[in-house]
């Protein structure tokens, strides 16, 4: 039976501003820059999800106020991944937490510095950047996690 792969990512902007993880892609080794993201484990809600990835991966605390999109991809290592996106604030740097082994350092991009990018993860980096700056700002209660 075919199931897809789900995850969550965080649009974080401050000050015309992204929020970046540069990390090295454990299929390939490569490096590139994605938002915060990862899977959903089990048992865990999309926006408990969310909060835990973006502190693994960026030593911040991330407070969803809005679901930005729901997204498929059908990746090159054929994968077929639904992510869910949200936008929300994050604080500064928790020193209390170590970034994830495979994060290599996190990064503050303008959406010029991202639409120039050679190394981003995936096209739902910048797609998901150009659907927040278009006002893709959906309520969290149209959720139903039951």
């Amino acid at each position: 039976m075919w199931t897809p792969d789900v995850t969550v990512a965080a649009v974080c902007e401050h000050q015309g501003r992204f929020l970046l993880v540069e990390e090295r892609a454990k299929s390939s080794g490569e490096i590139v820059f994605n938002q915060p993201a990862g899977h959903l484990e089990p048992g865990e809600s999309l926006i408990d999800a969310v909060i835990r990835e973006t502190l693994e991966e960026t030593c911040r605390h991330f407070t969803p106020r809005a679901l930005v999109g729901l997204y498929r991809l059908e990746a090159a290592n054929g994968k077929t991944y639904i992510r869910y996106t949200f936008t929300g604030t994050v604080s500064e740097i928790d020193p209390a937490y170590e970034l994830d082994p495979d994060i290599l350092r996190t990064h503050w991009m303008s959406v010029d510095e991202l639409r120039h990018h050679t190394q981003l993860r995936s096209q739902l980096v910048l797609g998901c950047v150009n659907d927040y700056l278009a006002g893709h700002h959906y309520p969290l209660d149209i959720l139903r996690e039951l």
